[in-house]
């Protein structure tokens, strides 16, 4: 996403970089360390969760810079030591990082990134690593169960006006990914390839002195295949005059208000009464996954969905932390040393580790597998290996942005979730359809 400054450096917490500055005191700075990134737990009823935001992030790594004027801020707030901001001005991430690829599913406990850095290099990443993915992920995740809710029928995002305009831009984003099929949103569509979709709002009805005006008007800017909103005064009189206006070729009626099951069926009947068995009906009233799936006996061609989606439909982050999981004991040559957190109920596994996804003989995912290596070695095991490189000594792969790289994120998503047990789909409470197990 375009940032508003070309600089991401101080999209981040003060102590990332207090952190740094009694670390280059120390003299631990430089230590070679192994941080990961994963999620304790899914939110309540999740059976899996959808990865997001990496292309963003990539981008984000790459505009990382202290230029003049962050470096001043920083002095002039003594947020850290002269020696420090030096440092700073010169820093340039120099790792290495893998991860799931875009679009991937992940599960708890399973490490979704790993990067190998340098202390200070990698840990002043924390902030901006969690806050685009916390995000992306809840939308992602919340937007896959719409999909499936959907059973098919075509969902759009139009939560822009519900959120950051930012955020805006990243859920619709995010959002693509996990199988929707357009956004209302511009910028979505010019920064990463997103389709997007949009008509008319109330609005416009009302701007004129009928109903009928304001169907002729919209009628002869877009033709007679636009989608009219027939639900500003009465639905039966407004879907009799879109049909009179744009005649039996209309394309689509919306409908954003009232009992839905019950309104859908009266304009599918009326739309068909008179002549206009083609015209689609979409809805667009606070929708979320369980009136999706409530509604899918009903004659509903497509919905759009705004307020949930961009918010996680409930949980609008997705509880994933970053850990430092093992450090070198002294200089580059030194043994590795696993570390972890043992505070109780945030406890973490130490040591450097390397996730598959193992099947069964029809290819349906059984387990997230989890081994814990020595130096790199991978593990023999016949499972899908989940990590991808992303950056190679400081250099962003770039098959993983921009619009292309969100379209092989949603091409991902889609084989990804194709090899989930039937469970997964269930609305209901219910625990991770597959395990995570160390070894």
């Amino acid at each position: 996403m375009t940032e508003t400054r070309t600089s991401s450096a101080l999209l981040t917490d003060r102590y990332e970089l207090t952190m740094i500055d009694a670390a280059l005191l120390a003299g631990t700075h430089d230590r070679e360390c192994v941080f990961e990134a994963f999620t304790r737990r899914l939110p309540a009823g999740r059976r899996y969760g959808v990865l997001a935001g990496t292309g963003r992030l990539l981008e984000l790594i790459e505009q990382f810079r202290f230029g003049d004027e962050e470096l001043q801020y920083l002095q002039d707030n003594h947020v850290v030591r002269d020696e420090t901001l030096d440092w700073l001005a010169g820093y340039r991430f120099s790792g290495t990082i893998r991860g799931y690829r875009e679009g991937e599913l992940f599960f708890p406990g399973s490490p979704f990134l790993i990067v190998d850095a340098p202390f200070a290099e990698g840990v002043v990443l924390e902030t901006l690593l969690l806050s685009v993915f916390n995000y992306d992920s809840a939308v992602a995740s919340a937007a896959a169960r719409m999909v499936s809710a959907a059973v098919g029928r075509p969902l759009a995002e139009m939560g822009s006006r519900r959120a950051d305009e930012r955020a805006a831009v990243a859920a619709a984003r995010a959002a693509y990914i996990a199988g929707f099929s357009a956004t209302s949103n511009l910028e979505a569509g010019r920064t990463w390839g997103v389709p997007t979709m949009g008509t008319a709002a109330h609005a416009f009805t009302l701007l004129h002195d009928s109903e009928e005006d304001a169907f002729r008007a919209q009628v002869d800017a877009l033709g007679p295949g636009t989608t009219l909103l027939v639900d500003t005064f009465d639905v039966e009189k407004g879907i009799e005059t879109a049909v009179k206006v744009a005649g039996p070729e209309l394309g689509a009626v919306r409908l954003d208000s009232g009992d839905l099951p019950k309104l859908v069926r009266q304009v599918r009947d009326q739309l068909d009464s008179l002549g206009a068995t083609r015209t689609r009906i979409t809805v667009t009233n606070d929708l979320d996954e369980f009136t999706i799936a409530a509604l899918a006996a009903s004659p509903v061609d497509s919905y759009g969905v705004g307020t949930s989606v961009v918010t996680g439909s409930g949980y609008p982050a997705s509880g994933m932390v970053y850990k430092l999981v093992a450090h070198r004991s002294r200089g580059s040559e030194g043994d590795w040393i696993p570390v972890a957190k043992k505070s109780d109920g945030k406890a973490s596994i130490g040591g450097r580790k390397h996730p598959v996804r193992r099947h069964d003989a029809s290819g349906t995912a059984v387990a997230e597998v989890v081994h814990i290596v020595e130096a790199g070695d991978v593990p023999d095991d016949t499972g899908r290996d989940l990590l991808v490189p992303l950056v190679t000594d400081g250099s962003v792969h770039r098959e993983h942005l921009g619009a292309e790289g969100t379209r092989r994120a949603r091409e991902h998503r889609e084989l990804a979730i194709s090899e989930l047990p039937d469970e997964a789909f269930r609305l209901g409470r219910g625990d991770p359809v597959i395990p995570t197990i160390f070894e």
